[in-house]
C-alpha cells in the first residue's frame, strides 16, 4: 500500500495535518505514506512519526507546465494507491487524475469531478478535524487522533546540553518567542519579560532564535544583556526546546502548533480568531485585528490567571 498527500502552507498546516496522517498509519500499519510539502515545511516531518518520505514542491510559486509535469511523472512511477488532497482547487485535483492514482480523495468544490471521493469541508470545526474528514473519503471514520509529534532522542540530547552550557537546571523555564513578520512591539516584550521575572525570579526567561527574527532576539539582548537564548537549528530541536519549557509566550508560528502538540502551556497572541482548542492555549486576540494594539498588561493579566 502506498499513500501520498498533497499538504501546501506552512508548518504550522503540517503539523496540524498529523493527526490525518497517524489514522492512516494506524489503519495501514505497513504503508508507505510520503507527503508533497512546501519546500520551507518540510522541517516538520523530522518529528511526524508517520511519514515515511517528503516531496518538495512549491505549489505557490508560478510553476511551469514542465514543473506540473514532472511532479505528475514523479507521482506516476511511485504507484501510489491513494492520494489525498486538502486544496480546493481546480488545478491540484486535474493534477491527481492525471497521475492515475486509483483512489483520489479531497474537499468537494472546484475540479472535483477529478476525484474518486469529495468530503464536505465544514468550516466550523477546527482545521484538525477538517482535515482528518477527508479520511471519510477512504471508509475511515473512527474519531480525530490527538494532535502529537514526536521528539527525535537526539534532539533532547542537544537540549540538555543547551541547558548545561547556559546554567538552566531541571526546573525548566519560560520560552518567549516572536515571528519575523509579527508587529508586535519590542517595549511591549520587555514589559512582559520583566514581569516574569520580577514574579518568578527563579525561573530563567529564555529568547528562541531563529533564521528569520533577528529583529526580535536584538531587541530582547537590547533591553536584557543576559537574557538566555537558544538556538534551535531544526523542528527537532525547537520541539525538544518547547517540550522543557514550563510556559511559552509566543505569536502564531510554528513553535504555537508545536506547543500545541506537546501539550505545553502557551500563551498565544492573536491577530484573529483561531478555532484551535486545547485547555492548555490561553488566546490573546487583538482586540482590533493588529497585533500591536494587544497591551503588555492584558497578557500578564491572562499569564498570572487574571481576567
Amino acid at each position: 500500500m502506498r499513500i501520498v498527500a498533497l499538504v501546501p502552507g506552512k508548518i504550522g498546516d503540517q503539523i496540524l495535518f498529523f493527526p490525518t496522517l497517524d489514522d492512516l498509519k494506524r489503519v495501514y500499519p505497513d504503508a508507505q505514506i510520503d507527503v508533497v510539502v512546501e519546500p520551507s515545511a518540510k522541517a516538520a516531518y523530522r518529528v511526524c512519526k508517520s511519514v515515511t518520505d517528503t516531496i518538495a514542491f512549491d505549489f505557490d510559486d508560478r510553476n511551469s507546465l514542465a514543473d506540473w509535469g514532472n511532479l505528475i511523472g514523479l507521482l506516476r512511477d511511485r504507484e501510489y494507491n491513494i492520494a489525498i488532497s486538502p486544496k480546493r482547487q481546480f488545478l491540484p485535483h486535474l493534477l491527481l487524475w492525471l497521475t492515475g492514482i486509483p483512489t483520489r480523495v479531497g474537499y468537494q468544490g472546484k475540479g472535483s469531478f477529478f476525484l474518486t471521493a469529495a468530503v464536505t469541508q465544514k468550516f466550523q470545526q477546527s482545521p484538525v478535524a477538517r482535515y482528518h474528514d477527508l479520511l471519510q473519503g477512504v471508509g475511515i471514520n473512527s474519531p480525530v487522533p490527538e494532535l502529537s509529534i514526536n521528539v527525535p532522542a537526539s534532539d533532547i540530547t542537544w537540549l540538555e546540553k543547551e541547558q548545561k552550557s547556559l546554567g538552566i537546571n531541571e526546573s525548566g523555564y519560560v520560552a518567549v518567542y516572536d515571528c519575523q513578520s509579527s508587529t508586535y512591539p519590542i517595549d511591549s516584550w520587555r514589559q512582559i519579560v520583566q514581569s516574569l521575572q520580577e514574579k518568578q525570579p527563579s525561573l530563567p526567561v529564555i529568547a528562541i532564535k531563529d533564521a528569520d527574527n533577528e529583529t526580535f532576539v536584538r531587541g530582547m539582548l537590547a533591553f536584557f544583556p543576559d537574557l538566555k537564548v537558544m538556538f534551535p537549528t531544526d523542528a527537532g530541536k525547537l520541539a525538544a526546546t518547547i517540550a522543557a519549557a514550563n510556559l511559552l509566550v509566543c505569536t502564531d508560528s510554528a513553535p504555537m502548533y508545536l506547543a500545541l502538540a506537546l501539550q505545553i502551556y502557551t500563551v498565544a497572541l492573536l491577530e484573529q480568531e483561531t478555532l484551535l482548542e486545547s485547555d492548555r492555549l490561553i488566546k490573546v486576540k487583538a482586540p482590533t485585528g493588529k497585533i500591536a494594539d494587544i497591551t503588555p498588561q492584558t497578557i500578564m493579566q491572562r499569564i498570572w490567571g487574571q481576567e
